[in-house]
C-alpha cells in the first residue's frame, strides 16, 4: 500500500511540475506571440482603457481623449484638427497611427519603459503607465499664418529656425480632421473612404511626404556648388554663358524667361533667375561636385527623421551632361520636399551650417517631468561661410530688386528665391509655384526663420508666379509671424 501511495505521489508531483512548466511556457515564452496575435483583444482593450497622452503646441494641448463608454473606452480628439494634422497625424482605433502619433506612440500610450518608476517595471508587471505628453517645436502663430496663407489651395509650407533646426511650422493643404477616423464603426469607415477617394488628397502630408521638382529654387544649391568649387570666384563677374544655351550633346536649346542673361554674372543670374547661366555652371561643376553639394543640403538621404519619416529628396547620381544641366535648375529628375527646400534656405541663413530639423522639443510624463529632450545638432556643413555670406547678399537682392519683391517686410532683412517648376507631359501642366526665404529682424544677430512654400497647379500666369505672385506672399506672412514672437 505504501509503495502505491509513493507512486501516486510521484505521479502527482510530476504532473504538477509539468503543469508549472507549461504555465511558464505560455506566460513567458509564448507571451509575446500571444500578445501580438490579432485575435487577442486584451492588449487593444488595455491600450484604449486609459486616456492617451497629449501633443502640445506652445504649451497647449492640441489633442485630447474622450471616454466613450465602449469596450475601447478612450477615443482620440483633436483641437484645430486640420491645422495641426500634418504635425500630429492620427491615432485611430481602426486604422492605427501616423506622424507624431506613431513616432511617439510609446510615450503617448504609456507603454514606453522610460515612463516606468523603475527599470524593467513594465516588463515584469506587464503594465503600462499613464500616457505621457509630447511637446512640439511648432509655433502656433507661425503655423496659423502658413495655413491661412495657403487658403485651402493645394500646397505646403515648412518653416525652420536656422540656428537650431527647430521646426516652427509644417502645413499641408487641403487638410482634414483626424478626429473623423479616431474611433470605430460605420461613420469612421465612411470618413476613411471619403478622405482616400478625395482627388485633392487631404491626407497627403505635402510638407514632408510629397516631393516636387524644385525649379529655380534649386539654383541656390547650384550657386553654392559653383562658389565652393571655385568655378565662380567673383559673383559679379561675367560668366561667358550664351543665351539661349544648347544643352551639351544635343541640339536642344534652353531658353530664359528673363532678359539680359547672356554672359550674366552669377549674382545677376540669381536675381532674375537665368536658366542658361545656372545650367552651364552645373555642368562646369560636374556630376560628382553637384551630387556632393546636393547631399550636403540633405538630398538623397532616405533616413531623415524629425521624428516622423521624411520622403527622400532626389538628385540623380548618374546623368549625361544635358540631364545634369536640367537638374542644376531643378528640373529633370530633381525633386524635393518643402522641408528640404526650407533646409536649403536655412543653411544659407545660418552661415553654411545646416542644423538637423526636429519637431519634438521634449517628451514628459503625465505630471510634466521630462523624459527625453531634443537639442540642436549639426546635420551637415552645406557650404563654407564665405559662400553663405555671398548667397545671403544675392537672396536679399532677389527680394529688394528682383523677382521676390512680394516677400519684402519693412524694416526687416529678407532673402529669397522664386521658382517655377514645370510638370506633366511636355510640360503641359500648370507650373508649381515655389518660394524659399529667410528673415532677420533689424538689430538681430542672426536670421529668425527660414521658409519654403510650394503652391501646386497655380492658376496665375507663369510670369506672375516667377515674380512671387503665389508663394512669396505666403512666405511673407509666415516670416512676419515668426518675427513677432
Amino acid at each position: 500500500m505504501t509503495r502505491c501511495i509513493r507512486r501516486a505521489a510521484a505521479l502527482c508531483l510530476l504532473l504538477l511540475v509539468a503543469l508549472l512548466l507549461n504555465a511558464a511556457r505560455v506566460q513567458v515564452l509564448e507571451a509575446p506571440g500571444l500578445d501580438d496575435n490579432p485575435a487577442n483583444r486584451r492588449s487593444t482593450i488595455a491600450r484604449y482603457g486609459q486616456p492617451r497622452g497629449n501633443i502640445l503646441v506652445g504649451g497647449v494641448p492640441v489633442t485630447g481623449s474622450v471616454d466613450t463608454g465602449e469596450q475601447l473606452a478612450y477615443e482620440r480628439r483633436y483641437r484645430d484638427g486640420p491645422l495641426y494634422a500634418p504635425v500630429t497625424g492620427y491615432a485611430s482605433q481602426t486604422y492605427g497611427t501616423t506622424l507624431i502619433e506613431y513616432a511617439e506612440d510609446g510615450i503617448l500610450s504609456g507603454t514606453d519603459s522610460a515612463l516606468a518608476p523603475f527599470p524593467l517595471w513594465n516588463e515584469v508587471t506587464r503594465s503600462q503607465q499613464p500616457g505621457g505628453n509630447v511637446v512640439t517645436t511648432i509655433d502656433a502663430a507661425v503655423q496659423r499664418a502658413a495655413y491661412e496663407g495657403l487658403a485651402g489651395r493645394r500646397g505646403a509650407v515648412a518653416a525652420l529656425e536656422p540656428s537650431t533646426g527647430r521646426i516652427l511650422a509644417l502645413v499641408s493643404t487641403p487638410s482634414y480632421d483626424p478626429g473623423l477616423i479616431s474611433g470605430t464603426g460605420p461613420s469612421v469607415t465612411d470618413a476613411w473612404r471619403r478622405l482616400n477617394a478625395d482627388p485633392s488628397l487631404p491626407m497627403l502630408n505635402r510638407a514632408i511626404r510629397q516631393t516636387y521638382p524644385p525649379g529655380s529654387t534649386f539654383k541656390i544649391v547650384t550657386a553654392a556648388a559653383a562658389l565652393d568649387a571655385g568655378v565662380v570666384t567673383d559673383p559679379r563677374a561675367d560668366t561667358d554663358t550664351p543665351s539661349p544655351y544648347v544643352l551639351p550633346g544635343t541640339t536642344t536649346t534652353l531658353p530664359n524667361e528673363a532678359e539680359g542673361c547672356e554672359d550674366a554674372p552669377l549674382a545677376e543670374a540669381i536675381r532674375v533667375s537665368c536658366n542658361t547661366v545656372m545650367a552651364e555652371l552645373g555642368v562646369r561643376v560636374g556630376l560628382s561636385g553637384m551630387v556632393d553639394a546636393a547631399r550636403r543640403f540633405g538630398f538623397d538621404d532616405p533616413g531623415l527623421l524629425i521624428p516622423s519619416g521624411v520622403a527622400k529628396s532626389n538628385f540623380d547620381t548618374e546623368m549625361s551632361d544635358d540631364q545634369l544641366a536640367l537638374s542644376s535648375i531643378g528640373q529633370f529628375d530633381t525633386t524635393a520636399t518643402p522641408l528640404q527646400m526650407a533646409m536649403v534656405a536655412s543653411a544659407v541663413a545660418n552661415g553654411g551650417e545646416l542644423m538637423h530639423p526636429y519637431l519634438v522639443d521634449r517628451t514628459t510624463t503625465r505630471s510634466g517631468s521630462a523624459v527625453r529632450r531634443t537639442g540642436p545638432r549639426a546635420y551637415h556643413r552645406a557650404m563654407n561661410p564665405r559662400t553663405a555670406a555671398q548667397l545671403r547678399e544675392m537672396m536679399v537682392d532677389v527680394v529688394e530688386r528682383g523677382t521676390g519683391s512680394n516677400a519684402a517686410i519693412d524694416g526687416v532683412t529678407v532673402g529669397g528665391k522664386t521658382g517655377t517648376a514645370q510638370h506633366g507631359v511636355d510640360n503641359s501642366g500648370r507650373p508649381y509655384a515655389w518660394f524659399i526665404s529667410w528673415a532677420q529682424a533689424r538689430g538681430a544677430g542672426r536670421p529668425a526663420v527660414a521658409v519654403a512654400v510650394v503652391v501646386e497647379d497655380a492658376a496665375a500666369h507663369r510670369t506672375d508666379i516667377s515674380g512671387g505672385g503665389n508663394a512669396a506672399p505666403v512666405a511673407r506672412s509666415v516670416m512676419a509671424a515668426a518675427l513677432r514672437d
